[in-house]
């Protein structure tokens, strides 16, 4: 379950847990949930369960066979941190990330303190990019969570940003993510959010990347910010290692 993604910061997903369950308001028009429903009433073998939290095992080892390096964002269908994900399956998935040094994973959850708790007992090499999801005040405490986590990149993805984020603990977090809600009932972003939260990328040294306006049809808005793309990230596993 290898797919390439059209998902502008990424190259392709990785989706050895599939479904999950709804945790804050970021979750209320989930489109993997819409698209779990879809693949289940096309027969497709994967979603036999639709949205119910299913563990894949025999894809756990799949970016072995992946030669060239990738850019992977890992259970964009799931959330790895959530509760009926067992601890001996979340390290499975580390280990393969360990194995494959020449991709750069990126992985998101709205789990944060059971990634805060689990993280001590879970290897971090360079290639892992660990975020959080923060798509208002309300979750602000995901952030100080993922402060904890040595990961090397720690990200923020501010996606469907339904609210403001003023002053946000941005110390120790390497990059942000920005996108408006899409799709059927999109509920609006304004402006100076986001102007708001890029001041403050610019104001603490962190990389921000725009990814899109959004609403019910998100190639007429677009993804510039004052006339300008924002595209900044991290450099990627491949993109660190000395050359021969």
């Amino acid at each position: 379950m290898g797919t390439f993604s059209n998902i502008e910061w990424t190259e392709m997903t990785w989706n050895p847990v599939t479904g999950c369950y709804k945790v804050s308001q970021g979750c209320k028009h989930c489109y993997a949930e819409k698209m779990a429903h879809r693949l289940k009433a096309m027969g497709t073998a994967r979603y036999v369960n639709g949205f119910l939290p299913t563990l894949h095992w025999d894809l756990v080892d799949q970016p072995r066979k992946w030669r060239a390096p990738r850019t992977v964002f890992v259970n964009s269908m799931s959330d790895l941190f959530q509760d009926d994900v067992p601890v001996e399956f979340i390290k499975a998935v580390f280990q393969t990330m360990v194995e494959t040094p020449q991709h750069t994973y990126q992985i998101l959850t709205k789990r944060s303190e059971r990634l805060k708790e689990l993280s001590a007992q879970l290897p971090w090499p360079d290639n892992v990019w660990m975020g959080v999801s923060v798509e208002d005040d309300r979750v602000m405490y995901r952030i100080n969570d993922l402060a904890a986590v040595p990961a090397k990149v720690r990200f923020l993805s501010c996606e469907p940003l339904i609210g403001p984020l003023e002053n946000m603990p941005l110390t120790g977090i390497h990059w942000v993510i920005v996108g408006g809600e899409s799709g059927g009932g999109a509920r609006p972003m304004e402006s100076h959010w986001v102007e708001d939260i890029q001041r403050q990328c610019d104001d603490h040294g962190v990389m921000f990347f725009f990814k899109q306006w959004g609403g019910i049809q998100k190639h007429r808005t677009g993804r510039l910010l004052n006339g300008k793309t924002y595209d900044a990230m991290p450099k990627r596993a491949h993109e660190t290692r000395p050359s021969a």
